[in-house]
């Protein structure tokens, strides 16, 4: 049977529309997964700030330091445990970036230019707002403070997710997707930035090294080979030679996240980029990325406390960057595109347009890598910059939080008609021809120029609420 797709509007003029029930279901099998991960991110950040400012602090200090292969010079390995965190774990959550992104391209919300335009205008206005009051702050400082511009431009989806599930919000389907699909591109933009501003020497012979276990790893999967025992070694020579090219290594797992098919072929219940994202997505958001937070949001406020980081105009532009310019650059970018296409919020409010905007300036995993990039790991300025990223995360997250719950009773209602089922076919009603179509599951008609979810729409328009 087809996949049915909801048509309340013309998409043309639809700003937040819903996508198909296979893409609904697949946005909240994402969205229960990084819940999880968000909450251990957060648990492995909070231990690090506590062991870092308790008496034991050296220890955490030591520990990080400690470099677990000291004959690895050759590639560039002979690296302390932090670095292996930021350089090699992180590759396992930017190779599940890459899948995401393939699959965004492929088969999801971006292979659509009409509807990708919304979300991947507002993630570049989100990127290049923080990125200007960043500049604004430290544009006469006269140092190398600008060096960290690029840091409060990315989004933690998997901390902004453990929000909301903190907060119990039930946002609407079509806001879930947009918030998903511009933390998508927001990756793509961060990767771009890493791989060309933070990339100061590159070793060309081990680059083009890489390109071979590269093709190889692809052309394996393209034809069905998936020997586990071929394709990790495979994946993490390519690892180790973009390492030592100079090339940030994580950029090694997003292109093995390019070569993994996304559409499946005849016979196949789920394509491989699929099946690869429900193995490996565990192992990002369960330990990849905690333990990188464990190991880079340590940051010790002993000597000079917060005081010495608010007096800091990198830090003030980083927490700025992140509260007040992802909000500013959403939701203007927003504005701008409804307004020159003409496109209405289907049904929703500026305000909680807002709330998500708020939620996408919580940056933590990408922002914290940016600034050991930026300013080197263990440098004063990169302990202001992590305790800049916390704070201005929270701030964020503390009124985002206040925004959603205020109209979560409203979002509660949304989502019970989103999932209303009364044929008892699986697929929610609102997803069904007989709506496309204009009619009603019990066959009665709809008023005229009206959806289930536009805003003349009494069930469905949250200001009735």
């Amino acid at each position: 049977m087809a996949d049915p797709t909801p048509t309340k509007a013309p998409e043309s003029r639809r700003a937040f529309q819903l996508s198909s029930w296979t893409e609904a279901k697949f946005i909240g099998d994402v969205l229960r997964t990084e819940t999880v991960g968000g909450g251990l991110l957060l648990l492995g950040a909070v231990i690090a700030l506590i062991w870092a400012n308790s008496p034991w602090g050296d220890a955490y200090t030591a520990v990080g330091e400690f470099v677990p292969w000291s004959g690895g010079e050759a590639l560039h390995l002979d690296i302390d445990l932090s670095h292996w965190a930021a350089d090699g774990l992180l590759a396992i959550f930017f190779f599940v970036v890459g899948l995401e992104l393939k699959r965004e391209f492929v088969a999801g919300e971006l292979r659509s230019p009409r509807r990708a335009a919304l979300p991947v205008i507002a993630a570049i206005g989100g990127m290049a707002m923080p990125a200007l009051i960043y500049v604004l702050i430290n544009l006469n400082t006269g140092d190398s403070a600008l060096r960290g511009w690029a840091i409060p431009t990315a989004t933690d989806i998997a901390f902004a997710l453990a929000v909301l599930a903190v907060i119990g919000s039930h946002l609407p389907q079509g806001l879930r997707a947009f918030l998903l699909t511009l933390a998508v591109v927001d990756d793509l933009l961060a990767i771009t930035i890493i791989a060309f501003f933070y990339t100061e020497q590159v070793s060309l012979l081990p680059l083009l090294g890489s390109l071979l276990p590269l093709l190889a790893f692809g052309l394996l999967l393209r034809v069905r080979k998936n020997w586990w025992w071929l394709l990790i070694p495979l994946a993490a020579l390519c690892w180790g030679l973009m390492h030592a090219s100079g090339v940030h290594a994580t950029i090694a797992g997003v292109l093995l996240g390019f070569m993994v098919p996304v559409l499946a072929r005849p016979g196949e219940q789920h394509g491989m980029a699929e099946q690869y994202e429900h193995r490996w997505r565990p192992v990002s958001a369960g330990f990849a990325v905690p333990v990188f937070a464990f190991f880079a949001a340590g940051v010790s406020l002993r000597d000079g406390g917060i005081g010495a980081v608010l007096s800091d105009p990198v830090a003030l532009g980083v927490i700025a960057g992140l509260v007040l310019g992802k909000t500013i650059g959403i939701l203007g970018a927003t504005a701008l595109m409804t307004k020159f296409t003409r496109a209405d919020l289907g049904g929703l409010k500026w305000i909680d347009l807002l709330g998500v905007s708020l939620l996408a300036g919580i940056g933590f995993t990408v922002s914290l890598l940016i600034g050991e990039l930026a300013f080197g790991a263990g440098s004063d300025r990169d302990a202001h910059v992590k305790a800049a990223v916390l704070i201005g995360s929270l701030t964020a997250a503390v009124f985002a939080a206040v925004i959603l719950v205020r109209r979560n009773k409203v979002y509660r209602r949304i989502s019970a008609e989103e999932r209303r089922d009364r044929d008892g076919d699986g697929i929610p009603d609102i997803y069904q021809p007989e709506h496309q179509l204009g009619g009603e599951p019990d066959g009665s008609a709809r008023p005229a120029g009206t959806s289930p979810g536009s805003a003349a729409s009494p069930g469905r328009d949250p200001a009735a609420r």
